[in-house]
């Protein structure tokens, strides 16, 4: 996805820093439109598609998931509070289709509408 934004012309930061939220980075940051973009992996964030619990440590990993799903829903609620607009895009969806919600959400950030 990163690539074809960047063919595209669209210029972000990886890996990027939030102030908002301390000790948590975001995939892909737009920081003048204050566009934060997530690409969540399904095991690590428990797709409700895709997630299946292993068998070995089933415990650990249970809570595992539900603590960075919690830890999700903190940083999405604290850059939203910010003033952020914050994109989550499971790993499963096709490139293409992410790059589409990308790029509506940046025409309607520059375009001061609305985003549904």
């Amino acid at each position: 996805m990163r690539r074809r934004l960047h063919a595209l012309g669209y210029r972000y930061r990886v890996d990027h820093p939030l102030k908002e939220t301390p000790r948590r980075r975001a995939d892909l940051v737009f920081t003048r439109l204050k566009l934060a973009i997530f690409v969540d992996g399904c095991f690590w964030h428990g797709c409700p598609k895709h997630y299946i619990s292993p068998r070995a440590n089933s415990d650990y990993w249970i809570q595992k998931v539900e603590r960075n799903r919690a830890r999700d829903a903190d940083t999405t609620a604290r850059l939203t509070e910010a003033g952020w607009r914050v994109l989550r895009i499971w790993e499963h969806v096709p490139v293409e289709e992410g790059v589409s919600m990308v790029e509506a959400t940046i025409e309607s950030l520059r375009a001061g509408q609305p985003i549904r």
